[in-house]
């Protein structure tokens, strides 16, 4: 399910129209001051379409975790008020959610103005995709438009439930995002090579026997690629491992092996004697790592093969870090890799997540080709599930 044949803003008439849009403004906000507004920016397309034709634009958004109940810490009023400024109108900001001021505001919209409910959590209802409260939340508007990646693989209220009272539709978020990474998988440029990183093999299974299916080479490194080694009779040392996934990890390397998938695995290791910033690394070989080292990232000479598999590649999907990125001295891996796919000349896809903030961090991310908004979402999504948020849209 790719959803590459959903309808988009462009495919209805909008004009005078109410629209309910689902952001995803779940932005960090401290003292009421934000610090990184990019997913406000994100946004911006889709509703200034909608403005320059005439619609009455309602939207809607969590942030944070208000557990189903008001909680001032987590309005959205600084959204509203820094959208006001970067659409260079005013932008009006309702006090609740489905209540009377939300009800009155949306219905006295004039074509071309917009309003900003709640935090959509401030309900308890909003996640258990309660239907009283997702009809009272279509009731603000005529059509649905979801543009809200980041939540898409959530059945929410906001993200799914109100789809069954309004046409719905997509954005322009979600429609990159099915369009660009539903290509990739339906009908990559190849070679195509997945590079999978990040602590735990448990967390990408799905995403692993699905990218089994489609791609040519498959780069395993991070935390989870010791459970491969280990279960192929190698030693990781005090390295994360996950000891019960041994034989589903032979399993995946059979697969590869039979559908002629080339799967890569660290062969040198950074090393270290403690799970800490400033401790004191060695290089040594993947599979005979001694007691008492953990792996901390890959080395030299892995970073040389995987790079070189990268740089050969047409297609390259990349979710995950090499090692322990957020620690200076275990960085150099995920940068390298980073650096390979951002000069690999390849359509590249960066699945949300790590991976996207280390491709921000390093100013690699204007040289890639897409950088997913879901992190969770955007992994389900290269698993082939169906998310609940793209699936309730409308069909071409």
């Amino acid at each position: 399910m790719t959803g590459l044949n959903k309808k988009s803003i462009e495919d209805i008439e909008v004009g005078g129209k109410r629209v309910l849009v689902r952001c995803d403004f779940n932005v960090p906000i401290s003292g009421g001051v934000i610090s990184d507004d990019k997913r406000i920016v994100e946004s911006l397309p889709t509703i200034k379409y909608l403005l320059s034709k005439g619609a009455k634009v309602v939207l809607c958004s969590h942030l944070g975790r208000p557990k189903g109940e008001f909680n001032m810490k987590y309005s959205l009023a600084p959204v509203a008020t820094r959208l006001s400024e970067l659409l260079g109108i005013p932008v009006a900001m309702a006090k609740d959610v489905i209540g009377e001021d939300a009800q009155a505001k949306a219905a006295a919209l004039k074509d071309g103005e917009v309003l900003l409910i709640e935090n959509v959590r401030f309900h308890a209802e909003e996640e258990k995709n309660d239907k009283t409260f997702a009809k009272a939340l279509a009731s603000l508007a005529e059509i649905y438009v979801n543009d809200a990646f980041g939540t898409a693989h959530r059945a929410h209220a906001s993200t799914a439930g109100v789809a069954e009272f309004l046409p719905a539709v997509c954005g322009y978020l979600i429609q990159k995002e099915i369009s660009i990474m539903g290509g990739a998988l339906e009908n990559p440029k190849r070679p195509f090579t997945a590079i999978l990183g990040g602590a735990k093999v448990s967390d990408k299974i799905g995403v692993i026997k699905s990218l089994l299916d489609k791609v040519d080479i498959l780069v395993i490194g991070g935390g989870m690629a010791y459970t491969f080694v280990k279960a192929l009779g190698g030693n990781v040392g005090d390295s994360i491992c996950e000891h019960d996934k041994f034989d589903l990890a032979k399993e995946l390397v059979y697969k590869a092996i039979t559908k002629g998938v080339r799967i890569m695995l660290p062969i040198d290791t950074v090393v270290a004697d403690q799970f800490a910033a400033d401790a004191k690394a060695s290089l040594t070989p993947t599979y005979s790592i001694p007691e008492g080292l953990q792996g901390m990232d890959i080395g030299p000479n892995t970073i040389e093969i995987f790079s070189n598999a990268i740089k050969s590649s047409a297609t390259v999907i990349w979710n995950g870090p090499m090692g322990v990125f957020e620690f200076e001295n275990f960085a150099k891996g995920t940068e390298a890799i980073a650096k390979a796919v951002a000069e690999s000349g390849a359509v590249s896809i960066i699945g949300g997540g790590d991976s996207a903030a280390a491709v921000e961090k390093l100013g690699f991310a204007d040289k890639m080709t897409h950088i997913s908004t879901g992190g969770g979402a955007s992994l389900e999504f290269l698993e082939g599930l169906e998310l609940p948020g793209i699936a309730c849209l409308q069909d071409k």
